[in-house]
Order: structure tokens, then C-alpha cells, then sequence
């Protein structure tokens, strides 16, 4: 069915691109401009959205193996990710029980113990605390209680889904919608993590308003890929998850091929984005398709964001085309960081300054429209009926 879907959305798109017309929004939306600068409202996004939902915090393909794991930061929460010796990914606070300290440091590796530098208390891949300096001096402890603080944690379509919350339920189902039936057909779980890198940004939305945005692309990317890309877009919703694809030459061009040879590296196409900090893009090299998905966290005030850029490959690179993806790599590096998150922080600037009271989405950019307004909906819902009721409504939304 998800195959289907694919093709029927395909068949709209091109249509756009036949009659050189674009759906649109019913109005302009006006968003508050303090939005991307309040502390306020930058502590309930943390605490609401970041905190709250399912993050995607790494990729099946890299910790594949019993005894894998990967340490990072998100949204000020240490997190450790882990697949266990049972071949289980978990996720855990990454943070030694005895007095609080960092156990394992950022960055990916293999295991069988996580020995916390402190005191050397350490845990197995199944998050039990396993080892106690001078035990019978320190006194009795659970092996269990006082082991590492599990988060909920899921494998969906290759990317690896945890809450920084502790819960019983991470709700996964009902936050993606479906969503997960699409992604499936990039099939990321069988790709290979050819790269990884980092860059600071502005404040995450204005950061990820981009992502959602093809409307910049001919002119803020003028020197660089800007003058091969279309400005305008399809948005596709599951909940606030959006696809993004465009009516441009590159549909057209295999548009009279018959629907049963459209292969599923052409209906796939386009910037597929995860709310609320996730992008996916692909891009071609000689030995196959390299997928750069974009990790985006709030950083540690309102005015600071970091991305890392992961680079998953369909194929096993040569030396040769390892090289060709380290160029790929540190072009879409710059591209980012000089051109989009420059121009971010040129925007965080003005904004503070409160001359603008609101800020402008057109009804040509309905993406970025149903981001804020799905982003209002979570902060103002506090409790977690409110919650529950907000996932329930989440449902395929595609635009005509």
C-alpha cells in the first residue's frame, strides 16, 4: 500500500509540474517573532517538544552488533545508546548512579562494561550495575534500582526513536502515523555510516525552517547548488511529519515512463523530515545514493543549536568513492554552515532587536505553517492527557 501511496503522490506532483502550479495555503501566517528568542518559551520547547516526543538519537546500521553503543547529548540530557548482549537496543541517561558522573564519553565504540571514571562503578549493555569498587567497604546496593536509568527506546526504518523522559510507553505508533511505512523504503537499516559531522546554528526553529524550505534555494544558494533547484513545493503531512518534494524538470523527466518502472530511488525523492528536529535528503554519487540525515538539538540557550550531519551510503565505498563522499561532505558542511546557518544567525540578530513583532510564512511555504502551528499545540499542552489526545489526531495529510 505505502508503494502505492508513493506513486499516487508522484502522480500529483507531476501534474503540478505539467500545469506549472503549486498548492497552496489559504492565507499567510504571521508567527511572533519573540517565538525564536523569548528564554521563556525556549525553556517550555525544551521541556514540551524535546523532552516529551520521541527524538531520533542514532541509526540501526552503526550499532548493529551486541556490545555497539554511541554517547551523545541531546537536548542537555547525556544520553548512551547501547545494543545489548541479547542483540536489544536500549537507551539510557548516561549518568553513573553513584554521584551523577558522565560514565561513558560522546562518540560511538564497542563494550561489554561502561566503567564510570569516577569511582569505577560499571554497568553491563543491559544497563545492571555489575560492579561496585570495595563493595563490602561501600555497603549494600541493587543491581537493578541502582543501575543505569532506562529511557523507552524503538528501532523504526533503520533510525533508532527514544524519549529523554522516563516512560512506560514511547507512544511510537501513534506519534509517526504511518510515517514509518514511507521511510521504510529508503531503507536506512541496510544502508552503511560512511560519515559524520557537527556545526553550531541559531536558534533550532529558525534552523529548521530551512530544512522545510525550498522557496530559498535559487537565492541564498546562488553560488553553489542554487541554480539547478526549483523554489517551489509539495508538502505531504503524517502528523507533523512532512515530506517535501517539488513540481519541477526532474519529474517531468521520467513522467511518460510507464508507473509500473518507476523505481523506488525516483518515488522517494525530495527532503523527508521527522518533527521535530529531523531532516533526510539523498544525494547521487558513482557508486550509489548517500543519504545526509540532519540531527537538530536546541543548545544550551535560546540563540544556539547543533546539527550533526550523518552520511549513510546504499553501497560499501571504494577508497576512490570515499574520497568523492568526504568532498560531498565537507561541501554540504559549508553550504550549511555559510550559507544557511549564517544567514540564521544574521536573522537571530534582527529579531531580537523586537522591531518586528511577527514573522511572515507565505501560503506557498504551508510546510513551515503546519510546523508552528503543530509547535504551538505541543507547548500549550501541559498534562498528559492533553498529550495523548494531540497523537491521537495525527493522520496522513496529503496536500491536493
Amino acid at each position: 500500500m505505502s508503494r502505492e501511496l508513493l506513486v499516487e503522490l508522484a502522480r500529483r506532483t507531476i501534474a503540478h509540474a505539467r500545469a506549472g502550479t503549486v498548492p497552496q495555503a489559504e492565507s499567510i501566517a504571521r508567527v511572533p517573532a519573540d517565538r525564536y528568542h523569548d528564554a521563556d518559551r525556549w525553556q517550555l520547547e525544551v521541556d514540551r517538544v524535546f523532552r516529551r516526543v520521541p527524538l531520533v538519537l542514532g541509526f540501526s546500521t552503526e550499532l548493529a552488533e551486541p556490545g555497539s553503543y554511541r554517547a551523545l547529548e541531546a537536548a542537555g540530557v547525556p544520553v548512551l545508546l547501547s545494543r545489548g548482549a541479547d542483540g536489544v537496543m536500549r537507551c539510557f541517561v548516561n549518568m553513573c548512579s553513584h554521584r551523577g558522573a558522565i560514565v561513558v564519553a560522546e562518540g560511538t565504540g564497542s563494550a561489554r562494561r561502561f566503567t564510570c571514571p569516577y569511582h569505577a562503578w560499571s554497568y553491563d549493555t543491559e544497563g545492571a550495575l555489575v560492579g561496585v569498587l570495595d563493595r563490602s567497604e561501600f555497603g549494600s546496593v541493587d543491581p537493578v534500582r541502582d543501575g543505569l536509568v532506562e529511557l523507552p527506546c524503538e528501532e523504526r526504518s533503520g533510525l533508532i526513536f527514544a524519549a529523554l523522559t522516563p516512560t512506560d510507553d514511547l507512544r511510537l505508533d501513534a506519534f509517526l502515523a504511518g510515517y514509518d511505512d514511507l521511510l521504510d523504503h529508503l531503507d536506512l537499516a541496510g544502508c552503511r555510516l560512511v560519515g559524520r559531522q557537527s556545526v553550531v546554528g541559531p536558534n533550532w526553529k529558525i534552523a529548521f525552517d530551512g530544512y522545510l524550505d525550498l522557496y530559498h534555494l535559487p537565492v541564498l544558494h546562488r553560488d553553489t547548488f542554487g541554480p539547478e533547484m526549483c523554489n517551489k513545493a509539495v508538502y505531504d503531512a503524517w502528523g507533523p511529519h512532512q515530506r517535501v518534494t517539488s513540481p519541477d524538470r526532474h519529474v517531468l523527466g521520467w513522467a511518460d515512463t510507464p508507473e509500473r518502472d518507476w523505481t523506488m530511488r525516483r518515488l522517494t525523492g525530495g527532503v523527508w523530515t521527522i518533527f521535530p528536529h529531523v531532516s533526510i535528503a539523498r544525494f547521487e554519487t558513482d557508486g550509489g545514493s548517500v543519504y545526509l540525515v540532519s540531527q537538530l538539538f536546541p543548545g544550551s540557550e535560546p540563540g544556539r543549536s547543533m546539527t550533526t550531519q550523518s552520511f549513510l551510503a546504499t553501497f560499501d565505498p571504494t577508497d576512490e568513492q570515499q574520497v568523492a563522499i568526504d568532498e560531498q561532505m565537507d561541501f554540504l558542511l559549508r553550504v550549511v554552515r555559510d550559507e544557511d546557518y549564517r544567514t540564521g544567525a544574521g536573522i537571530q540578530r534582527a529579531l531580537r532587536t523586537g522591531v518586528k513583532t511577527d514573522v511572515l510564512f507565505g501560503r506557498n511555504e504551508a510546510g513551515g505553517q503546519r510546523f508552528h502551528a503543530y509547535l504551538d499545540r505541543l507547548v500549550a499542552t501541559a498534562d498528559d492527557e492533553g498529550y495523548r489526545s494531540l497523537l491521537a489526531s495525527h493522520r496522513f495529510e496529503p496536500q491536493p
